[in-house]
């Protein structure tokens, strides 16, 4: 007989802040039709951890999935923007896309936080492919993600412009910048419609405001171990409404690592000495905010 499900006394059991991830773990699950239509193959990862490969329908048919130490971690999600016919913006020298450097950073940190062993960790993407926002979203969801982080590189008019911003989730952008930003890659990748309106409505309803004050705390704490390691723009933290926040059902944040615009930020980009700097600020972020919420 199906298991019937008590929403709001399993929600109120669970806490309003832990909600997000477990209803959202749990529609993707359904919505995989359970454990029959998903694989999970064992492996090593290339940094030679344990790993294993969950094999999810539709577009992304194998994730590799890389194990801590202690089995059972929480998972954190890296998200490298852009992919494919899609390249993000080019740098100043033209010679490199920012799919390419976003693709090189969310490696290296998935290396890192790999060889801490602290968490489990998985790419939305790991070669030149083309993913729609709800795509990478739907990953966060299927795999029962903890944490979301999308990874950019910025492009300005004005060639001075430089330094990391850190973006978290708002029903109100913080300026104009960050709204423009947010209509930008809204509107960057096409989105399957109505593919996952029904999470999204539940999500509004429940626990979006508790998704939207982690997500501020992960980017405040992402600020905080930047400082002083990592050039940062001035008010580092800024907010929007940016969709693949808010459909990842979890905190999350999207990192502007810098601006490719700008001669000096291109070259500290493509230096891996100098991405080392911004990975370390990244998976020590990461850590403590997984920790802090795990002694909840």
């Amino acid at each position: 007989m199906p298991r019937r499900w008590n929403t709001r006394k399993w929600i109120a059991g669970a806490g309003v802040a832990g909600a997000a991830a477990a209803i959202a773990g749990a529609l993707g699950f359904l919505a995989l039709g359970g454990a029959a239509a998903a694989g999970v193959e064992p492996g090593w990862s290339g940094n030679g951890g344990n790993s294993v490969t969950v094999t999810l329908p539709g577009a992304i048919e194998r994730v590799p999935v890389v194990e801590a130490r202690t089995p059972g971690r929480p998972l954190v999600l890296i998200d490298p923007g852009h992919g494919g016919q899609d390249p993000g913006a080019t740098a100043v020298s033209r010679d490199v896309a920012e799919k390419d450097l976003a693709l090189q950073l969310a490696r290296e940190l998935r290396d890192k936080l790999a060889s801490d062993g602290r968490v489990r960790i998985a790419m939305t993407r790991n070669d030149d492919r083309y993913l729609t926002l709800d795509q990478r979203s739907a990953l966060a969801r299927d795999l029962g993600a903890s944490l979301y982080v999308s990874l950019h590189m910025d492009s300005a008019p004005n060639p001075l412009a430089r330094g990391a911003t850190v973006y978290s989730l708002s029903d109100v952008a913080s300026d104009e910048e960050s709204a423009r930003l947010a209509q930008s890659e809204n509107s960057a990748a096409a989105r399957a419609a109505g593919s996952d309106g029904s999470v999204r409505a539940i999500l509004s309803d429940l626990v979006v405001q508790s998704q939207m004050r982690a997500s501020a705390t992960l980017a405040e704490r992402l600020v905080r171990n930047a400082s002083g390691s990592v050039e940062l723009r001035p008010n580092p933290h800024r907010f929007a409404d940016f969709h693949v926040l808010r459909s990842a059902g979890v905190p999350a944040v999207l990192f502007e690592a810098g601006y490719i615009s700008n001669v000096d930020d291109e070259a500290m980009l493509r230096d891996p000495k100098q991405r080392a700097r911004i990975v370390a600020a990244l998976a020590r972020a990461i850590e403590a905010d997984i920790a802090a919420r795990s002694v909840r």
